[in-house]
């Protein structure tokens, strides 16, 4: 009976624990003192690369590099691979945070015993 509420006053105190680093985590990410995991890496391309229209290309494949370059220069990737970083951030913490609480909820079970 006695070590059963000191496990449960334990796993509260470790889901607040849990609860809390995950809150702390997600501020200092969301105010940009910290980055965040980097989950998606961008891909390394070569920026110097020239690419020039070959008379030999048909009119489709010309067609399909300008559209490529156009989709680049409108959705940097960079900017697009930090709002997905940060999403998946996002997701891991709300795990983090219902996994705390239903760490917790065992705590409270126990102590109720």
């Amino acid at each position: 009976m006695y070590l059963e509420k000191i496990i449960g006053w334990i796993l509260i105190m470790v889901g607040i624990l849990i609860i809390i680093w995950a809150l702390f985590t997600s501020f200092n990410i969301f105010t940009a003192r910290t980055l965040p995991p980097q989950i998606f890496i961008p891909h390394s391309e070569d920026k110097n690369e020239i690419t020039q229209v070959l008379p030999s290309q048909d009119l489709e494949e010309q067609m399909k590099q300008i559209i490529r370059e156009q989709i680049k220069s409108v959705v940097p990737t960079e900017e697009l691979l930090r709002l997905l970083n940060l999403i998946s951030w996002s997701l891991f913490a709300g795990i983090l945070i219902f996994g705390g609480a239903r760490i917790s909820e065992l705590g409270i079970k126990l102590i109720k015993k």
